[in-house]
């Protein structure tokens, strides 16, 4: 019994864990050496020299922008979104119905009319309805992290990806990014906007006192996965 109750304790633990971004990773990486894999669809492959390195290598009319595995490359992040919603509705319905008796047997039709007056029978329905709904959503992230080509692909898009970890005091904050730049994006000072980068993927998240205070305890995860409210 004890046993089932831990592997149930386990199980609703696992399943009421934060959700994660599924970042792309190794968020860093090293320039490939001389003749290595990621040069092998070069030919031929040039050795490198007392001065020339071919890692490092640029023309002497090339920018010096980020297009190696490797190199290096700085996200502004500027993500905003909002989204809002409201809808209305009304019905409105009314009835009226009467029923009068005007004559009744044995009866005189003068008898009849004042009887029919006091058994006059009448109905009267009224509905109405109206609902209103509204919904509204908006989020936005600034800030500025430098990532680290990871693999170029094969049209010359880059795969970049990076993070970041700040401690202080007792806490660590760790921002993650990853996604695809197209080189032509890239501006002066290898800068590019994050609403320019394809399948971003954006993490922040809190290690220490602060995200444990800001996280359910194992018992109240475990009664959280089968109460129905």
């Amino acid at each position: 019994m004890l046993c089932a109750l831990a592997a149930g304790t386990a199980l609703a633990g696992c399943m009421l864990t934060t959700p994660k971004v599924d970042v792309r990773e190794p968020t860093t990486v090293r320039p490939p050496l001389a003749g290595g894999a990621a040069y092998a669809a070069q030919a031929p492959v040039a050795s490198d020299g007392s001065i020339f390195q071919v890692a490092s290598f640029r023309g002497l009319f090339e920018d010096r922008r980020a297009r190696l595995v490797g190199d290096i490359m700085t996200i502004q992040i500027q993500e905003k979104t909002s989204a809002k919603q409201s809808s209305n509705s009304s019905v409105d319905r009314a009835g009226t119905s009467e029923a009068k008796v005007s004559a009744l047997p044995f009866l005189k039709p003068a008898t009849a009319a004042k009887v029919g007056e006091r058994l006059g029978m009448g109905a009267e329905t009224n509905n109405t309805f109206e609902g209103k709904g509204a919904t509204g959503s908006d989020n936005e992230f600034t800030g500025t992290i430098t990532v680290t080509v990871i693999e170029v692909l094969a049209n010359g898009n880059l795969m970049v990806a990076g993070e970041k970890q700040v401690g202080i005091n007792q806490n660590v904050e760790t921002l993650r990014f990853s996604g695809v730049v197209n080189p032509a994006s890239v501006l002066p000072g290898n800068v590019v906007n994050s609403t320019q980068v394809a399948d971003a993927r954006l993490e922040v998240r809190g290690q220490g006192d602060i995200g444990r205070a800001q996280t359910a305890g194992w018992l109240t995860r475990f009664f959280l996965s089968f109460l129905p409210i």
